[in-house]
């Protein structure tokens, strides 16, 4: 069993006041925090199934030697594409990346982003993400006139998913990106 700790999330959001729908996990893993940014961890499928809902590719790898490119392609991506990213979570104790294992979670104050974007709807990356929103945050969505939709998530450890019925689930932000 891994150590819990208390982890405060390190990584700003990616957005724009031209994004139009926000993409919400619920706290960065290890590998991520140790990259600096969003599903970076060599074996989530994130990354492989954004673009190909676009029709692109991410050239470099989540494990890539080129961190500052990787992430920078990353984010290029996203704001092309009109999509911010962002965790639930600002922080929290966790074991290691088991979002079964949260407690303590204090949510992400998310007025700026919705206040200064287009953003009208929020896709979860996962059931945990999408319960935590729930528990602490679903007064943004009458605020702010927001839908909100949980998607699978594309951790290695959600093996029941294949790469396919990913990208089928995930199909769906693109009717609402711009």
């Amino acid at each position: 069993m891994e150590k819990s700790f208390f982890v405060t999330h390190p990584l700003a959001p990616v957005w724009s006041p031209e994004s139009t729908v926000l993409l919400l996990g619920t706290m960065p893993s290890p590998a991520s925090r140790e990259v600096g940014f969003y599903y970076m961890h060599s074996q989530n499928r994130f990354w492989r199934v954004l673009p190909t809902i676009f029709g692109e590719t991410i050239s470099l790898p989540n494990n890539s030697p080129d961190t500052q490119s990787a992430i920078f392609e990353r984010k290029d991506f996203l704001l092309r594409h009109n999509l911010a990213l962002w965790d639930v979570l600002a922080s929290c104790q966790i074991e290691g990346a088991s979002d079964s294992s949260i407690k303590q979670e204090i949510p992400n104050d998310f007025t700026k982003i919705f206040s200064n974007s287009k953003i009208c709807r929020v896709f979860f990356t996962g059931k945990t993400a999408a319960a935590l929103w729930k528990k602490h945050c679903s007064s943004y969505e009458k605020q702010f006139g927001l839908t909100c939709t949980c998607l699978p998530s594309t951790s290695p450890a959600n093996a029941r998913f294949t790469m396919e019925k990913l990208i089928e689930e995930y199909k769906i932000i693109k009717d609402f990106a711009n």
